[in-house]
């Protein structure tokens, strides 16, 4: 178990971290206005997932290696950002599954995996995310304790606190979308939507 002193820094650091606007975030945002809440729980889940890989190999000392190989991040923030900008370009259309249809009582149904893997995507290419964890996560281990438990307890806790994080801002994004929710406003919210989306996509392709 982590110490009543060791929680007392963790848990506000990385609650800090996790409320400042960033790609998750803003994604979670996006997906909360076009998609509502309940469904963005799938992209909360895959990129909960990668933020668990992620911090799982900082702690276990892979993030260095990982870092070393850029080639690979290259791959998956180009291929990722495409992707999203893609998405960001048919929202701002207001076309495409992800977009907010011009009849509200239609709801626009990104499919479930689709969602997840946007998630898992995102954290898991960012190259920004892996070198945060290998900074922050040392220093609250404790070599002469076990390992493994330390870093399942401190992976416990920031996934708990990135998914409280992820769940305000994908309600922001929701009640965004009913303050602006009238029928001649669905197009202003789709380009709100894909420019945000876009944003994401060069964040992730040029960070």
């Amino acid at each position: 178990m982590l110490s009543l002193s060791v929680l007392s820094v963790f848990v506000p650091t990385f609650l800090l971290v996790s409320l400042t606007p960033g790609m998750c975030m803003t994604l979670a945002m996006v997906l909360g206005m076009t998609q509502g809440v309940r469904r963005t729980l799938w992209m909360m889940a895959g990129e909960l997932v990668g933020v668990g890989l992620v911090a799982i190999a900082a702690g276990a000392g892979v993030a260095a290696l990982m870092l070393r190989q850029p080639g690979l991040f290259a791959v998956f923030k180009w291929l990722g950002g495409a992707y999203l900008a893609y998405l960001g370009v048919m929202m701002w259309r207001s076309r495409g599954r992800m977009a907010i249809p011009d009849t509200l009582a239609s709801q626009a149904r990104a499919g479930r995996r689709e969602l997840a893997v946007q998630g898992l995507v995102t954290a898991v290419a960012n190259p920004k995310g892996w070198a945060f964890f290998m900074a922050l996560l040392p220093p609250f281990l404790d070599a002469s304790r076990p390992l493994p438990a330390q870093l399942a307890a401190l992976v416990a806790v920031i996934l708990t606190i990135e998914f409280g994080a992820l769940l305000a801002y994908a309600t922001g994004g929701q009640t965004l979308r009913h303050l602006l929710g009238q029928a001649d406003k669905v197009r202003l919210l789709n380009r709100v939507a894909g420019t945000l989306m876009v944003g994401v996509g060069l964040w992730l392709a040029l960070g």
